[in-house]
């Protein structure tokens, strides 16, 4: 069915705003007139406190009016005041707060006056205030611990601003916190829950407040929820969260938005329902927000008030709130005054009415004063809410305010009275044109002034009698109205306007078109499934009239699909699918008219056919070239067979048999439907086609190619591309770019124009023709100076368009001078801050890419010795004058220079700086031997250390005794001169195990310790004395202690001691540290004491335990180690070292001893005290092998590595230093974890730390081993 559009609506609109202007008919700006305020800025003036105040005040008049302003009620001088000025011909004030002014300074109520010799206006009072966005009040947040289920606020409680602030809730990933029927926001911007959930446990509950005047936010300290659960979870019934109580009240003022808000707390969560008590919620103008716990009614009236109940509803039960609602007004207008324009000696009224609740007052003022003190004017009478104007004079004319105000508000209108005597004046344009369509209202203008007011009359044609009748609406602001136009009704039409001092005349123009109609509008279809289906739309229009058609898909734009073909008077859909299914609309808009039509389309599923075979489509055939041009052509084909599938594209192919014969390149593509299409084309081509054919299958074989076209030679189109200038030496200038290519020519005779000048310097461009080529070097040039460059392509028949140009350089050549005033800062024993003066820049003669440093260790200053010298460099990039070195050596002497550095190279060294490096503290003693024991004393013999890092003052001796239940006694500590190299302790007690700890000092601190252990020999007996105690402190089963780690950079070795059941499995739980991230288990192969950690993470922190399975929560303290980068070591074969070879036969001999006297004893039928064997410590010599000294050694407890008086020395990163020790795990790799006994305890056994300084106490010290029962036998 076909729609016309209704133009009607528009002109009826039009037609109103006729009516209201009958009475206020605008004053032509040449004559005489009060002032009248034609902008002004809003009562309520937020500003930016960053930004200048423009305070606003436009005013017209004649003469033109001048402006003052009052602030606070009184006069405000802007001459007085250096940050305020009034713009030109403008009453508009700037105030100055970029440039030192203070917005809060100027906070206070403003009021323009627009004033000229015929009256004053006035505009409203203009209330400045700067916005406000204050930060948050800090307060201390408890964490919120909710049972499952209860009801629960998020509390916000943002800081008051100006305006108000917008309230959001996100969390850390600045993500807003989903909302729903159960967690939403509140008008008051806190957060409600209706009933909490365990998904509700989170850290991160964070308000936002955004105040968009000055585009800040602010934000709250998170607010953390935990959520426990506790079985079953009880269900409750609705109560209200918000508002409390069973009442409340409401006001609101008319024409502005009304809120009401109803938030419950409940399991299962509660429905929101609202209802208005008697009577009905208004149509139209009611929204539900926020799941329905808001109502909105917008553009609320004093009919809207009355008592709101909101209800909350779930499976047990509801609550109710009913909120008493009482509308107000502020004034509002039924007559504003309008301005009034009187001849001398005529009568006229100025009416103010207005309404409000409560009523508001009305009084008047006379050019901005009231109208009791203003000056007497006989022609006047105040009646209320009107003022009678009697037989007024000139003098009468005066600018008049009504004031309407109430306790929400005030209303202010200016309206003149201007006294003139003027003939009529026309002010519609002459001749001016008219066109409406037939039937339809045609409104003719005619807006006139003249004072007193003229009388207007209409005529059609030069000489035509004055129209009257009902066929024609004469209108008071002069317009005529035709309400049905026909075609007869086409011509010229007069107006005439007259008053008693004169007349005027003016024509304009009416064309009536013939309507658009759709004369074949689309029908009904039904289609098959992958069918093709097509609606007409023919149309007729009046011939001039230009129309456009459109079409629709309900009622909105098509798909995008090039299914859907839009041809002139047709839409086509191919391949039909039941997406397609709905109402198509034609619609025709012309300037004048719009008419529509509709159908609809009803694709229905196809028959049952036979199996159908579908394939690539066939080459299309018979290519055909038509219209030849120079720089076009049209190619056609006929598809071949589709093969059951739709051809949906044609692609087109060329070969250039000129410049690549046998090679096609892609043209362009075609819709499927398209058999024809318009090639462009290159000049100097010779160009044969071939097409395409393309389905869902596939793409067809190419087409026979189409016969040759050769096109006509042209100049160039394009220049060549990527144009550089770069010298290779410091007196040239080589110019490169990228040549065009093939039919980029397009013509005979490719060449190229090259074109250089000299910048910044008054040369003439200098220009050579070179061939097909892409490179030309100009020789003679000044070293590093920037070049004009342009490279034009040109043939056989002319130029290419004029190159644009680039700046390119000549050769550079290396720098002329060095840095100077080069200055060195030490600001740690490794670490120095070097500064120098930049060299000018016309010295760098090139690119200055920045400067290097070069630095070198003279000799060691404890030493005085020299060595290889090994220079260093450090390369800062740009015009940097300073730069950090570090990993300097402590307590050495140092040499430097600096060089600048351009793209040829490097410039000529400064002269040498020397520098010296403070002391720092020193490396570990480089060895720690321990000889000849006797029954009370030991030789102990040491190294110097590898890097003293200074002078040294003294060596540190510490030793503490053993006793056989591994606890360790009263810690001893002597000072030792720096120039010794042994010592023999004495008086020391007989058969006893001792440890100690030796490290070096220098004035700057103690360095890095060693330990080592020795026993002192048995007595004359041969026997060992049994330890004090020995026996009465038992250790506790089952224990696993000792865990250490030596850590590379993705792997770790892990090992342990344990004490308790045979053949317990274990097992490596690690993560890392401090992550809440679940322990990760690695299952320990046999029950062997170590295990490797692989696959780790460099430079991370990890934390490891280990534990036994099948023993319920029995596992190992946790201990922490960090990866770091590998380090470079020595890689030695441990088991091709004599050493090693040794120790193991004399381990073997041990054994095989200790295995001989068990046989004796067992035969014997004497008791073997294996727990008392296994407690005993070994001697020193069948130790496996320290980390410090490359000496041998016992794991220690993780209490050894506890500090008795000083702190560790324990590297943070739980890695062997290079310095510390040659022989680690580092070396090593995983090759240790093949050394091990047959009871899985390790012959050679490494700790990723260091020794720490021992407890004080007693406490344990190693762990029993079969190596260690051995020493109570030997």
């Amino acid at each position: 069915m076909m729609k016309k559009k209704s133009i009607s609506a528009s002109k009826a609109s039009l037609v109103l705003f006729l009516c209201q202007m009958i009475s206020a008919l605008d004053v032509p700006l040449d004559l005489s007139q009060p002032p009248t305020i034609t902008q002004q800025s809003p009562k309520d003036y937020i500003v930016d406190p960053r930004e200048n105040i423009v305070i606003q005040c436009e005013a017209k008049g004649k003469p033109p009016p001048s402006f003052s302003w009052t602030r606070n009620g009184t006069h405000f001088d802007i001459d007085k005041d250096a940050q305020v000025t009034m713009k030109p011909n403008s009453g508009t004030l700037v105030i100055n707060i970029m440039n030192g002014g203070k917005a809060e300074a100027y906070e206070g109520v403003y009021q323009c006056t627009a004033r000229n010799e015929r009256g004053a206006a006035i505009s409203n009072n203009i209330v400045i205030r700067p916005s406000r966005s204050p930060l948050w009040t800090k307060e201390k947040l408890e964490p919120n611990q909710v049972r499952e289920g209860d009801s629960l606020v998020l509390h916000c409680r943002p800081p008051v601003g100006l305006p108000p602030p917008i309230i959001f809730w996100m969390d850390n990933a600045f993500q807003r916190l989903p909302q729903s029927e159960r967690v939403s926001q509140g008008l008051n911007g806190d957060l409600y829950f209706s009933n909490v959930q365990p998904e509700d446990t989170r850290e991160d509950y964070i308000c936002y407040a955004r105040f968009n005047h000055t585009q800040t936010i602010q934000q709250k300290q998170p607010i953390s929820v935990k959520v426990f659960s506790t079985k079953p979870v009880t269900e409750r019934q609705p109560i209200l969260l918000t508002p409390t109580g069973s009442t409340s009240t409401k006001v609101e003022l008319r024409g502005n938005v009304l809120l009401l808000e109803c938030i419950a707390a409940g399991l299962p969560t509660p429905v929101i329902r609202w209802i208005k008590e008697g009577g009905e919620l208004p149509a139209n103008r009611t929204f539900f927000e926020n799941f329905k716990k808001t109502l909105k009614i917008v553009d609320v009236s004093e009919a809207d008030s009355g008592n709101y109940k909101c209800i909350a509803r779930n499976i047990l039960g509801s609550a109710h709130h009913v909120i008493s609602v009482t509308v107000k007004a502020a004034p509002y207008w039924i007559t504003a005054p309008r301005n009034l324009v009187l001849s001398p000696g005529e009568d006229g009224t100025l009416i103010c009415r207005a309404n409000g609740n409560p009523k508001p007052n009305i009084s008047w003022l006379a050019n901005g004063v009231p109208i009791a003190i203003a000056p007497e004017d006989p022609s006047r009478k105040v009646d209320g809410d009107t003022i009678i104007f009697s037989h007024v004079q000139e003098r009468s004319s005066a600018v008049y305010q009504c004031n309407a105000s109430n306790e929400y508000g005030y209303l202010l209108a200016n309206a003149f009275v201007n006294v003139l005597a003027e003939p009529p004046r026309i002010l519609t344009p002459a001749n001016k044109l008219y066109q409406v369509i037939a039937d339809s209202p045609a409104l003719l203008d005619c807006a006139y002034f003249g004072s007193p007011k003229p009388e207007i009359e209409w005529f059609k044609g030069v000489k035509g009698s004055i129209l009257s009748g009902s066929e024609y609406v004469f209108h008071d602001n002069g317009t005529l109205e035709i309400p049905v136009a026909q075609k007869d009704s086409t011509g010229t039409y007069t107006c005439v306007a007259r008053n008693e001092l004169g007349k005027i005349q003016n024509e304009v123009q009416l064309e009536v078109k013939d309507p658009t109609m759709i004369i074949k509008q689309p029908e009904y279809k039904v289609i098959q499934r992958y069918g093709q289906v097509s609606f007409e739309c023919i149309i007729k229009h009046d011939s001039t009239l230009l129309p456009t058609v459109i079409w629709l898909k309900d009622n909105d734009e098509l798909p995008d699909d090039e299914r859907f073909l839009v041809g002139k008077d047709n839409l086509t859909i191919m391949n039909v699918t039941d997406k397609d299914d709905g109402t198509y609309t034609c619609i025709v808009n012309t300037t004048l008219d719009s008419v529509s039509a509709s159908a609809v389309l009803t694709v229905v599923a196809a028959p049952p056919t036979p199996a159908i075979i579908y394939a690539r489509p066939n080459p299309p055939f018979d290519l055909e070239l038509t219209g030849q041009l120079e720089r076009s052509v049209e190619l056609s084909w006929i598809p071949g067979d589709e093969n059951n599938s739709p051809i949906t594209n044609f692609v087109i192919e060329y070969e250039d048999g000129l410049h690549e014969p046998g090679v096609w390149h892609y043209q362009t593509e075609v819709p499927g439907t398209q058999t024809t299409v318009q090639l462009k084309l290159s000049p100097y081509v010779n160009y044969s086609f071939r097409v395409i054919a393309v389905n869902e299958i596939g793409r067809s074989q190419p087409s026979e190619p189409s016969e040759q076209y050769l096109t006509k030679s042209a100049n160039p189109d394009e220049n060549p591309s990527n144009v550089q200038g770069i010298g290779s030496e410091p007196d040239n200038l080589v110019i490169t770019w990228e040549s065009l290519k093939g039919f980029q020519s397009n013509g005979p005779g490719l060449q190229y124009k090259v074109s250089w000048r000299q910048k910044d310097v008054d040369d003439e461009w200098t220009s050579v023709i070179v061939a097909n080529v892409s490179k030309y070097i100009v020789s003679g040039t000044p070293t590093f100076v920037p070049y004009e460059i342009k490279v034009q392509a040109l043939n056989d028949l002319g130029y290419a368009p004029e190159p644009s140009e680039v700046i390119g350089h000549s050769g550079e050549d290396l720098p002329m001078v060095a840095p100077g005033n080069v200055q060195v800062h030490v600001i740690n024993s490794t670490l120095a801050k070097v500064h120098w003066d930049p060299v000018p820049l016309k010295t760098v003669r090139g690119h200055l890419q920045g400067y290097k440093v070069y630095y070198w260790k003279v000799q060691s200053l404890s030493r005085r010795s020299r060595r290889h010298v090994e220079k260093k460099i450090l390369t800062f990039r740009g015009n940097k004058t300073f730069g950090m070195l570090p990993g300097l050596e402590p307590y050495s002497s140092y040499k430097l220079n600096v060089r600048v550095v351009n793209g040829k190279g490097e410039g000529p060294a400064s002269p040498d700086k020397v520098f010296k490096t403070p002391e720092g503290v020193p490396s570990s003693p480089s060895f720690l031997k321990i000889t000849n024991p006797t029954l009370d004393s030991l030789t102990l013999e040491w190294g110097s250390p590898t890097h003293p890092n200074g002078v040294l003052t003294s060596y540190i001796l510490k030793f503490q005794p053993i006793n056989n239940t591994h606890e360790l006694g009263p810690l001893v500590e002597i000072r030792i001169p720096a120039n010794e190299s042994s010592l023999i302790l004495k008086n020391l007690n007989y058969s006893t195990r001792y440890k100690f700890y030796f490290n070096a000092q220098t004035s700057v601190g103690s360095g890095s310790q060693i330990t080592e252990e020795a026993v002192t020999i048995m007595d004359e007996a041969g026997i060992l004395r049994p330890a004090v105690g020995a026996g009465k402190v038992q250790p506790l089963y089952p224990r696993i202690r000792n865990v250490t780690t030596a850590a590379a950079e993705t792997y770790a070795n892990i090992s342990w001691e344990y004490e308790g059941p045979d053949h317990a499995n274990f097992y490596v739980e690690y993560g890392v540290a401090g992550s809440k991230e679940d322990w990760k288990k690695e299952i320990v192969n046999g029950s062997r004491s170590f295990f490797v950690l692989k696959g780790l993470t460099p430079g991370t922190a990890y934390k490891v335990r280990v534990g036994a399975e099948g023993l319920s929560g029995f596992r190992s303290s946790e201990d922490v180690f960090e990866t770091g980068p590998a380090m470079a070591s020595r890689q030695v074969d441990i088991a091709t070292q004599g050493w090693f070879i040794g120790l193991m036969c004399a381990v073997a001999l041990l054994i095989l001893i200790l295995l001989i006297v068990c046989f004796i004893r067992r035969n014997k039928g004497g008791k073997y005290p294996v727990k008392e064997k296994e407690d005993a410590h070994a001697d020193p010599e069948i130790q496996p092998m320290k980390e410090d000294d490359g000496t041998f050694g016992e794991y220690s407890d993780a209490e050894d590595h506890k500090p008795l008086k000083k702190g560790s020395r324990t590297p943070s990163d739980r890695t062997v230093k290079k310095e510390d020790s040659d022989d680690s795990l580092v070396d090593y790799g995983e090759g240790v974890n093949g050394q091990f006994n047959e009871d899985g305890s390790f012959i050679g056994q490494y700790s990723g730390k260091k020794e720490k300084e021992p407890a004080e106490g007693n406490e344990s010290s190693e762990a029993p081993s079969p190596v260690n029962a051995m020493n109570s036998f030997v």
